[in-house]
């Protein structure tokens, strides 16, 4: 079986990286356990990315058609996993949690197509071992401001009043609050002046035939001039994500670990780049990887106590797309 890649550079490596005010790559685990980190000017061949408007590749028009078929996890399965989580937030152990699955899937574009022909603000291609097409961001950092964007709440953008029914949802509100609030106290861990500068504002993204719309909030925070020198320890203290793990984190983590079945891997890690003097980084959804020639989509969304089970399945399902 193939493996990807395990890696010995560490959250210190990024900060020697950053110390030389050097433009590199760098890649983080869900766990924190694998992490890759790379000079741009020494950057393996195989190996593209995208961060908005920073890219390493040429932008290419499809010209053929494709074909794309998911094969996700029948309803049964996941409502058992679902009702476990439930129980977990009854018991007052998580008030959150982001739920995923594996979803084998089959694709006449390769990995590396299917990067180079997504639409998506934030991409990934790492020697077709694994790709991503991520529409949020994880952090960025310009001067001396941090800002994450965390993303929480999707629905059908063709429904008859969409933006307002999912704005007016109360589930989705009180998920996107948790969130909020969770990565207010994150960035607070490493910064001062912390403000939440957009609140549930709503963006739409193309998912195969399908367009979805997803809301997110803008938070910043101010950090010390020396930043730069520790980029690695910024980072290992803001991981994981706490849009791909719930509330609270520490015991969240332990109860995803316990209820997924699957290795979560690169998938809800982040990776980002900086370029010497600003930083940008996206979290690794929307995620594709290889095993022995076999597709696997990972796909996920988040729970709380209203959350119901038919909904959260289909939004899983929705999540398994190509956004060309």
């Amino acid at each position: 079986m193939k493996k990807i890649n395990l890696f010995k550079e560490t959250f210190e490596n990024i900060n020697i990286l950053g110390k030389s005010r050097i433009s590199f790559l760098f890649i983080i685990s869900y766990d924190q356990n694998n992490i890759f980190a790379q000079p741009l000017n020494a950057l393996d061949k195989d190996i593209y990315y995208k961060l908005e408007s920073w890219r390493n590749y040429p932008v290419e028009k499809r010209t053929k058609d494709f074909s794309f078929s998911k094969f996700p996890v029948d309803f049964k399965t996941y409502k058992k996993a679902l009702d476990s989580i439930l129980e977990e937030i009854r018991s007052g152990n998580t008030y959150l949690i982001n739920l995923t699955f594996k979803t084998p899937v089959q694709s006449s574009f390769s990995l590396k197509e299917i990067f180079t022909y997504s639409r998506a603000k934030f991409k990934l291609y790492f020697k077709d071992e694994f790709t991503c097409f991520s529409p949020e961001r994880f952090v960025e950092i310009e001067g001396d401001t941090i800002a994450t964007y965390p993303m929480k709440g999707t629905i059908d953008a063709n429904l008859k009043d969409a933006e307002k029914k999912i704005l007016a949802d109360k589930k989705e509100m009180a998920e996107h609050v948790m969130i909020v609030d969770l990565m207010r106290n994150d960035l607070g861990i490493i910064g001062s002046s912390v403000k939440v500068e957009k609140f549930r504002y709503v963006e739409k993204i193309k998912a195969g035939k399908k367009e979805l719309l997803q809301v997110s909030s803008k938070i910043t925070a101010k950090l010390p001039n020396d930043w730069r020198d520790n980029i690695g320890s910024l980072l290992e203290q803001l991981l994981p994500a706490g849009s791909i793990t719930g509330a609270p984190k520490k015991s969240t983590v332990n109860i995803i670990n316990k209820v997924e079945n699957f290795d979560r891997g690169f998938y809800t890690g982040v990776f980002g780049v900086f370029d010497g003097e600003s930083l940008r980084s996206g979290v690794m959804i929307r995620f594709i990887e290889k095993n022995e020639d076999k597709l696997y989509y990972k796909s996920g969304g988040g729970i709380t106590i209203d959350s119901d089970a038919k909904s959260e399945y289909d939004e899983l399902i929705d999540k398994i797309y190509l956004p060309f």
